[in-house]
């Protein structure tokens, strides 16, 4: 870990914005993420600038040209380049010592502005110009040792999402938090915290962390998992051993999360966050469900009541309404691969089972992907060996039914019935209903064959 491993991507814009600020007498530092990132050697595509040197006004007209957009925010002016992820602010410190600063007085300005950075390790400055890193408070050290600390107790809890943000990178970094920094996590209240920025926090530490399990872990270990309720309420929750010797609800959750992030590597997009948030809720409903019968445990209907309780919390996140009825609807059926498997159900049950699906967007493809980590994520000899043989066949039987990744399209058509003498209106509505359930029973692909059928019937 040294500073030759930083370098700038070669169509970066950083250094010829760089030049323009030095050339109107200020400086640029790149911070925070990218620094850190670079310095592990692993790519990170959004850069954080800080502008020392400049006031407000000359900041506007050096950027001019560079495809910013105007500034936004009185306290904290930034300035944003969206399509390359460049944000370039003033630093969090009194307006006289960042617009005062030059280059001979960087590295003071530098740490007087980083003292307000929550992390050691996201307090590193790096000068594009000079490519020299500024290290005023042993971040590269706590890189190298795996460790996090706060900059400063006094200005840490100034952002209360600091303690998500802790949550999620002592997991990424696979770092100790010193007992000071966890005592202050203990202490914040995340209360007055808007939930689009909870929200926002939550999808990082489902997206970005390789084991999610440790971000939430070690929330649950520094007793604030109540930052997430739904979430802490599992805890201590029984299962039947047979079916989960692994332990309570919220242990086989963060394993089945584990599992769903590494089959999620596959997906993008908005498939891998509906999957991950369906994997962190499937079983929110069984704290409610849940019931001791002798030495069985058991939770009758706790797909559906997790479906609920999973619909609820996200909406009051506010994620957008598409996912959560999306992931609403993967966890009502979790549990239908193997039974689907168990039951022996055949190619109608399949094809109905699509349709469904698909009004939430979703696939059976989709489904299995849950049921498969919901399966392996436990400590059964067949889980342990990374084995889930119901999903291969409930798979199997999806493509022989051919709707393994969309429902078949209608046979017979609105129009068709119309000819057919059916007039619009419920009527139409209910042959059509009707003639969809005589293609999925029967398989059949023959329009005549269907609706000599459909309209034969009352």
């Amino acid at each position: 870990m040294s500073e030759s491993r930083l370098s700038l991507p070669a169509d970066s814009p950083v250094l010829p914005l760089a030049r323009a600020i030095e050339a109107a007498g200020g400086r640029i530092l790149v911070v925070g993420g990218w620094v850190r990132d670079a310095l592990r050697g692993v790519a990170s595509h959004d850069f954080d600038l800080e502008v020392f040197g400049l006031g407000e006004a000359a900041v506007d007209t050096a950027l001019a040209g560079f495809g910013f957009t105007p500034r936004v925010g009185r306290q904290f002016p930034v300035w944003r380049r969206v399509r390359d992820g460049l944000d370039l602010a003033f630093p969090r410190a009194a307006a006289d010592t960042y617009q005062r600063a030059r280059p001979e007085s960087l590295d003071a300005a530098f740490r007087g502005a980083s003292r307000h950075r929550d992390l050691r390790v996201n307090a590193i400055g790096w000068d594009p110009l000079t490519e020299r890193l500024l290290d005023p408070w042993d971040g590269l050290l706590d890189l190298q040792e795996k460790r996090l600390r706060a900059v400063d107790p006094e200005t840490f809890p100034a952002d209360p999402v600091r303690l998500l943000r802790v949550a999620r990178l002592q997991a990424v970094l696979e770092a100790e938090v010193d007992d000071e920094l966890a005592s202050l996590c203990r202490g914040i209240a995340l209360d007055a915290v808007p939930v689009e920025r909870l929200a926002g926090e939550l999808r990082r530490m489902l997206l970005d962390v390789p084991r999610p399990s440790q971000a939430f872990g070690w929330l649950a270990e520094i007793g604030r998992l109540e930052v997430f309720p739904p979430l802490a309420r599992l805890a201590g929750v029984p299962q039947d051993p047979v079916w989960h010797p692994e332990g309570d609800v919220l242990v086989h959750t963060l394993m089945v999360l584990d599992r769903a992030r590494a089959i999620a590597e596959e997906l993008a997009g908005e498939a891998r966050e509906v999957l991950l948030l369906a994997a962190l809720c499937h079983d929110l409903g069984k704290p409610e469900t849940t019931t001791r019968e002798g030495a069985r445990v058991r939770s009758l209907a706790h797909e559906q009541a997790s479906a609920a309780r999973a619909g609820d919390w996200l909406a009051g996140l506010r994620f957008a309404e598409r996912v959560v009825h999306a992931v609403a609807v993967l966890v009502s059926h979790h549990l239908s691969p193997s039974q689907f498997v168990a039951q022996g159900a055949g190619a109608k049950a399949y094809r109905r089972l699509a349709r469904k699906l698909a009004a939430a967007g979703l696939s059976l493809v989709d489904l299995e992907r849950l049921a498969r980590a919901d399966h392996l994520g436990r400590t059964t000899e067949a889980a342990l060996a990374g084995r889930y043989e119901a999903g291969d066949k409930f798979l199997a039987a999806a493509a022989a039914a051919e709707v393994r990744e969309a429902p078949r399209a209608d046979v017979v058509s609105a129009k068709a019935l119309i000819e057919r003498g059916v007039t619009p209106g419920p009527e139409l509505g209910r042959r059509l209903r009707r003639c969809r359930e005589i293609e999925d029973e029967t398989g059949w692909r023959e329009p005549e064959r269907i609706l000599a059928r459909c309209l034969a019937e009352p």
